[in-house]
């Protein structure tokens, strides 16, 4: 974006690269040479549409910091995708838990007053790698269908388990995770029982700190204890006292073992279903 600002030094940069990359795509790819000139020509276009809406977003957000005004950052994917802390090589290109805020945007972690964590009432992972909490049963069927865990764009089915607080643990101690709002304790309504993982066993240790090493992960079993159900409709309740006993148990309890409070509690897609506990 900010080339586009200058197109003059633009054309000397892509004048300095551009021979180098038509031999690399055409020893790759056999793709045809491409001009500096119609490379120029096309990156003028898009900058005229472009620059009007551009900006330095971190001198932005600092101004805006400065000047007392509210901020909101939104993370993307989950803390087991990030690049250094996740599941390597299970995981995405960039630091996707709250540790991706200073190197994104150019504000330092301590700038923000609160972390509020995001996590379901049970646990889901999208493709390979190891998942200790995994159902590849009835269980994970009811959960799948109920929640409707399937990719918004390719309908791919998500694999679905138990809450693993081990996991969630890990996540609220990188994240600096302050509290977290729980979605989809609607999902779970209908289960006669509920397992909770608060630990792992990895060649015969228990261990409540989630493993850096894949393989050693892959070799972890969880640890479950089981919680009673609820059949009692949720997604009409607007707050926790109105919940089910058993549910109320389940929350407090993932509340325990991950040690973060819970200030936040989705019973439906909707955002009118969500309870806010104060």
């Amino acid at each position: 974006m900010s080339d586009f600002r200058d197109m003059d030094r633009l054309r000397e940069k892509l004048g300095s690269i551009i021979e180098y990359k038509n031999k690399l795509f055409g020893a790759l790819y056999g793709a045809e040479p491409v001009g500096v000139g119609a490379l120029v020509e096309k990156c003028a276009r898009y900058a005229e549409r472009l620059v009007p809406f551009t900006t330095d977003t971190t001198e932005l957000l600092h101004e805006a910091i400065g000047a007392g005004r509210s901020v909101l950052f939104e993370g993307a994917q989950g803390s087991l995708l990030d690049l250094d802390h996740g599941t390597f090589p299970y995981v995405t290109s960039s630091n996707s838990s709250s540790l991706g805020l200073p190197a994104g945007c150019g504000v330092p972690a301590r700038m923000v007053e609160k972390y509020l964590g995001v996590a379901k009432a049970y646990t889901t992972r999208v493709g390979a790698g190891p998942f200790p909490c995994e159902q590849d049963n009835e269980i994970g069927q009811y959960i799948r269908d109920k929640g409707n865990e399937y990719g918004t764009t390719t309908g791919r089915p998500r694999r679905c388990g138990w809450f693993d607080g081990v996991a969630v643990a890990y996540g609220v101690k990188i994240g600096s995770i302050d509290a977290l709002a729980l979605m989809h304790l609607d999902t779970l309504t209908g289960l006669k029982e509920l397992n909770l993982c608060h630990a792992y066993e990895i060649d015969g240790k228990s261990t409540t700190f989630f493993p850096a090493n894949i393989d050693r992960l892959a070799l972890a079993r969880p640890v479950y204890e089981t919680l009673p159900g609820w059949d009692e409709e949720i997604s009409e309740v607007t707050s926790f006292d109105e919940l089910p006993t058993a549910a109320r148990d389940y929350v407090r309890r993932i509340e325990a073992v991950v040690g973060s409070p819970i200030e936040m509690i989705g019973v439906g897609p909707k955002r009118s279903q969500t309870i806010v506990r104060t």
